[in-house]
């Protein structure tokens, strides 16, 4: 009995190898198409800004609550001495600093914290520590907006997150 062995080489032809990566290569192009990873981001950080906002609020209402329905005012906790001054009736950028007087209106949010808010949130984007802006009207209404929301270019038509309780 003779056996016939051929000498046949294993493997993969150049072609086929080509064909497989060209295969992956649109399917992976598919899939980042669909995923979008840049409007993943911008919605992470819309949403991050959506809860910054309704945090400050939510301080900012802890406070008036808390002070008989008047924001600006001094108090002492802890011997620790703060100034809240008078919410601005025009869109006013938020800061963390405290406010020097209760006479003059300012975005100085910085009494807040650490006693109704750990800190005050900073915009996600990075681009400046401080770009919340608050108002009130003159029906008592305190408007707080994140306008940075709207500079999100992967979302289409972006909106301007804005809350007012």
């Amino acid at each position: 009995m003779k056996l016939n062995i051929k000498n046949k080489k294993a493997g993969f032809t150049l072609i086929e190898i080509l064909i497989v990566i060209g295969i992956l290569a649109i399917l992976s192009a598919i899939v980042v198409i669909a995923i979008n990873p840049a409007k993943q981001f911008a919605q992470a950080r819309n949403a991050e800004r959506t809860a910054n906002v309704n945090a400050i609020l939510n301080a900012i209402g802890q406070r008036i609550a808390d002070n008989k329905g008047i924001f600006e005012g001094e108090f002492t906790i802890d011997s620790n001495d703060y100034t809240c001054g008078i919410l601005p009736g025009s869109a006013t950028e938020i800061t963390s600093t405290n406010a020097s007087n209760t006479t003059t209106e300012t975005g100085d949010l910085g009494c807040l914290a650490p006693t109704y808010i750990s800190t005050l949130p900073v915009e996600p984007a990075g681009s400046s520590a401080d770009q919340y802006t608050v108002l009130i009207s003159s029906s008592g209404r305190v408007t707080i907006c994140a306008p940075e929301a709207q500079d999100e270019t992967s979302i289409p038509d972006p909106d301007s997150i804005c809350v007012t309780r």
